[in-house]
């Protein structure tokens, strides 16, 4: 399995043998708990449950505590379930690190952008907006969105102002420059979602072998 949780640390730069600068993510990705195993004949499918980042027993409720006392594994702040084939040998306990990512050339990364509010088209949507001078009038407005008699109403998906991040992105082969075993971490080539100290989940690229 080559799936793991992971904290996004910030942004760098590495040489690689060519003396060519690379831009790099530093992701910690690991150590990750297999809290739990779900299998076909109770569970209806194939999957695991992994945990990250220890926390104090305390701060759980009961049935949270006894969850993982069941596993044998130390109470985790983040809980994900990542689906597996059948001949998946991971079981409730076992402990995966980064090594899990040797050989791996291309991940895709699972993170959540950082929120921006209410803005307006020109930063949501990248819109030239009107002209500065001359009557414009208009600098920052999106302009005409509709018609009269027909259709009387304005088209579903049209680029207007509202919300701004805060959704679930993944970023797809992404590079890995180099696997810090010892660490925790994966150096990534590119930008990864979400703001420094931000939980992703970091898997085998799907598209990119």
């Amino acid at each position: 399995m080559q799936t793991l949780i992971g904290k996004k640390i910030g942004m760098t730069r590495v040489y690689d043998d060519d003396g060519v600068q690379v831009p790099v993510t530093v992701v910690q990705v690991g150590p990750c708990v297999v809290v739990q195993r779900k299998s076909a004949q109770p569970d209806g499918y194939e999957a695991v449950q992994l945990g990250f980042a220890e926390q104090k027993e305390s701060r759980l409720a009961k049935p949270q505590q006894g969850h993982f006392k069941k596993a044998g594994a130390k109470p985790q702040k983040v809980l994900r379930e990542v689906r597996v084939g059948a001949d998946e040998a991971a079981k409730a306990g076992d402990v995966l690190t980064a090594s899990v990512f040797d050989g791996v050339k291309f991940v895709d990364v699972l993170g959540h952008t950082k929120g921006r509010g209410f803005q307006g088209v020109v930063r949501r949507y990248r819109f030239a907006g009107g002209r500065a001078s001359h009557g414009g009038g208009w600098n920052r407005k999106p302009g005409s969105i509709g018609n009269r008699e027909w259709p009387a109403r304005v088209f579903k998906n049209k680029k207007l102002p509202g919300h701004m991040g805060s959704v679930d992105v993944t970023t797809q082969n992404l590079r890995v420059v180099k696997v810090l075993a010892d660490d925790h971490a994966l150096l990534l080539e590119g930008a990864v979602p979400g703001p420094m100290g931000g939980i992703v989940l970091v898997r085998k690229a799907i598209k990119k072998a």
